[in-house]
């Protein structure tokens, strides 16, 4: 555990960051929380960053011209410390930037910067990636913030009055995941109708994941009509994961993907991997924001 740093709005919205993994570990709204408590019993994380990858990497590693280099699951960003940059009431500026310890797994130079400031009822964070390196960089950046179900009274069981529902319809059909969390190439119905999925602990064997999906938000919608809404900028991937068993459900966005089982190249032919040139910087933008749940 890291410094941690809190942030509060005008009308009360709080949010607390840790320094370590640049992680919101709290996000409070009418004095309720509606992020998950990171309970070890379940799942020891609240919302982690994951980056240069998303997902797992074939054998658990990954290949930079004929070097093969150890890369955690998600990357390693949620894992470090990040320095806090600049600070006020309502927002944070946190920065990690390459060292030994990450050229280790990932041999580039890099500076990952992620901002985040609260305003009412939401928790919005920037994010900027800039490559300090001479040669292109290859990355994944990804956000999985989990919540807590029920948040909104019932259960959690099916048919107790929850959904995720997308800003556009979505095709019903999702990637099988394979060993060690590879995706594979073949698909799985799910009970997906147009831009509402109903929620049942029993679709989650695995993560749901919308490749290049249509929609640029979704929605966690309750039985008394109110909702957690994710809403991304330049974020083409989402994904839908809870353990059946676990009180929690996850909303994540992402710009790449685990590995495509037998995937054996560079790291820089990874599927959906980005290239940023040197010198260059990416922007992506997501926000979370507690409302009342409409069909607009």
């Amino acid at each position: 555990m890291g410094e941690r740093i809190t942030i509060t709005a005008g009308d009360g919205t709080q949010a607390v960051i840790d320094a370590d993994g640049a992680e919101p570990v709290s996000w409070q709204v009418g004095g309720r929380a509606y992020l998950w408590s990171g309970d070890p019993a379940h799942w020891n994380r609240h919302a982690p960053w994951l980056f240069p990858v998303v997902g797992a990497s074939s054998d658990g590693t990954v290949h930079v011209g004929d070097q093969a280099y150890p890369m955690p699951q998600h990357g390693f960003a949620r894992d470090l410390p990040f320095t806090v940059i600049e600070r006020s009431d309502d927002s944070v500026s946190l920065r990690l930037t390459d060292s030994a310890e990450t050229r280790a797994h990932y041999p580039y130079a890099f500076r990952l910067d992620i901002v985040a400031r609260v305003g009412p009822g939401l928790l919005d964070f920037e994010i900027w990636i800039e490559n300090t390196d001479a040669v292109p960089l290859p990355y994944g950046l990804g956000f999985h913030p989990a919540f807590p179900w029920p948040f909104a009274g019932g259960t959690r069981a099916a048919g107790g009055g929850y959904a995720v529902r997308f800003e556009h319809p979505e095709r019903p059909f999702v990637p099988e995941v394979g060993a060690g969390g590879l995706l594979l190439r073949d698909e799985r119905p799910i009970p997906l109708t147009g831009d509402t999925l109903p929620l049942d602990p029993a679709l989650f064997t695995e993560a749901l994941v919308f490749r290049d999906a249509a929609s640029g938000w979704m929605r966690f919608t309750g039985p008394d009509g109110t909702a957690i809404r994710l809403a991304v900028s330049d974020f083409p991937h989402l994904a839908v994961w809870t353990k059946p068993t676990a009180p929690f459900l996850s909303l994540e966005c992402w710009t790449g993907h685990a590995d495509w089982a037998g995937f054996a190249g560079d790291l820089t032919g990874r599927d959906s991997q980005r290239l940023l040139a040197p010198g260059a910087r990416a922007r992506h933008g997501v926000t979370l924001s507690f409302e009342r749940e409409t069909r607009a």
